[in-house]
Formats: C-alpha cells, sequence, structure tokens
C-alpha cells in the first residue's frame, strides 16, 4: 500500500521565487570575467539547480575543458561579492500561487519544505527580501550549507524528512524546475517527482530527467496531489 502525500519540498530560484535568474547571470559575469566565454543559456544548461561551486566546476569543464581549482574558488568569491550587490537592487518576488499552494497544503496536513542548491546566507536573504518566514509561511528551509553532498544526492531531502519524522520517501513529493531537481528526488525515493517550467530548464530539458509530472504553474500540483492521495 503506498504511502499518502506528507511533505512537498521545493526548489526556490524559478520554482518558488522569481528572480529572473538574476543568480546565474550573476554566476555567468563572473565566468566571463574569469576570460571564459558563456552564455546564459549554457551556464543554465549545466548549473542549473547546483551548488554554485560545482556549476561552476561543470560549466569549466563542460565549456573550456578545464579543471581547475584555484580558478573556479576565485570565480566563486567574485561571484558571492557581486550577487550581494545584485540581490540589493533585484526585483525579487514570489512565484505566482506560491503562498496559496502552501496554504492549501498546509489545510491537507502536508508539510512545506524550501531546499536549495544556494548556500545558507544567500537562501535566507532572498527569503527576507520576500518576506517569507520559516515556520509561519513555510515548515522548513535546507540548503547547501546544511550537507556535505549536494544535488543530485539526496542529502537535503533526507534532512528534512529526519526534521519531521518522515522515514517513508514515498510520503515526499519534489518539485523543481531543473533536471537536478528531479534526480534529487528520484535519488530520495520520493512518491513524487515534479518538474515545473517557470525557471531554468525548458520542458525538452526537464522530460530528459523522466519526472513524473510537468506543471507549468505552482497550483497545478494540487490536483496530482489530491489525486495520489484519494
Amino acid at each position: 500500500m503506498k504511502s499518502k502525500i506528507k511533505m512537498v519540498v521545493f526548489d526556490m530560484a524559478g520554482t518558488t521565487v522569481n528572480e529572473d535568474n538574476v543568480v546565474y547571470k550573476t554566476l555567468r559575469k563572473a565566468i566571463n570575467e574569469a576570460g571564459v566565454d558563456v552564455d546564459l543559456d549554457q551556464v543554465l544548461a549545466e548549473g542549473a539547480g547546483m551548488e554554485k561551486k560545482q556549476a561552476i566546476r561543470s560549466v569549466l569543464k563542460s565549456y573550456a575543458n578545464m579543471e581547475d581549482e584555484a580558478l573556479t574558488e576565485q570565480i566563486y568569491a567574485n561571484f558571492i561579492t557581486d550577487l550581494a550587490a545584485a540581490y540589493s537592487t533585484a526585483d525579487i518576488q514570489p512565484q505566482n500561487g506560491a503562498l496559496a499552494l502552501f496554504s492549501a497544503l498546509k489545510e491537507r496536513g502536508i508539510l512545506t519544505v524550501l531546499n536549495t542548491g544556494y548556500d545558507g546566507v544567500t537562501a535566507r536573504s532572498i527569503i527576507k527580501k520576500i518576506r517569507w518566514h520559516e515556520g509561519v509561511d513555510f515548515d522548513a528551509l535546507v540548503t547547501d550549507s546544511d550537507v556535505s553532498r549536494n544535488r543530485p544526492n539526496p542529502d537535503m531531502i533526507y534532512l528534512a524528512m529526519n526534521k519531521f519524522g518522515i522515514s517513508d520517501s514515498t510520503a515526499v513529493v519534489k518539485v523543481g524546475d531543473s533536471a537536478i531537481d528531479i534526480g534529487e528526488g528520484k535519488n530520495a525515493g520520493c512518491g513524487l517527482t515534479i518538474g515545473i517550467t517557470t525557471g531554468a530548464h525548458t520542458m525538452e530539458q526537464l522530460l530528459v530527467a523522466k519526472p513524473d509530472h510537468i506543471i507549468n504553474q505552482l497550483m497545478d500540483l494540487l490536483p496530482i496531489i489530491d489525486n495520489f492521495n484519494s
């Protein structure tokens, strides 16, 4: 007998937060300034959803045939500095329907968790800017800073499960806008993995990761969960 859904783990940027790819635009800028010519689509294709040092490594390897840890650290340091400046002026908003969906899930007794390939400082700065509060608007935040292994490893999902005493991963849904989000959910053994087309990856890129469903807006998730739990 399948478990009913008890928790949904949402990615942040591109999934529950609309920040117009400011992170990846800033990442591209830092990589370009280090002398590596890549465009935004290449950065998104290779690095979306990843912990950001790993995203830099992946972009350098794929598009410059380069493995240089010193350069990676330099790019990352510049990226973090530039990102703080970018966030001070960026128009960052919740994705359409995010809070309404969180509320509807709460009414169903389902927990909402945000997880992200961002470090904790960056993630919390986003949440502060959109005026969400952990424990009020959503139940928990898990970031790259909280685990030793990053996406597509399942560690962030397992940490969220442990926090709320959930032992069966089939009672968890993972929702994200990148293929690596889907991979994370599959590696955790989630009952459902859901791609969403509001962020980094296109429908075609998400399909490669073979999610159980692909949605075009957050509220499309509710009937999927209701059907699963019925």
